[in-house]
């Protein structure tokens, strides 16, 4: 991977550890996620592109 990909995939991911840290425990519950996984789903929808 070179510099730009990785440093698009870094901000991908902060992006979405930041959107969905906003989201309240019902919204994430709603989606099937734990706040404690939020940086492993994040990481996973960075990892499929």
């Amino acid at each position: 991977m070179n510099l730009t990909r990785s440093f698009s995939a870094w901000r991908q991911y902060r992006q979405t550890v930041s959107e969905l840290g906003r989201m309240s425990n019902r919204e994430l519950h709603d989606l099937g996620i734990d706040r404690t996984d939020i940086r492993v789903v994040a990481r996973a929808a960075v990892n499929k592109r």
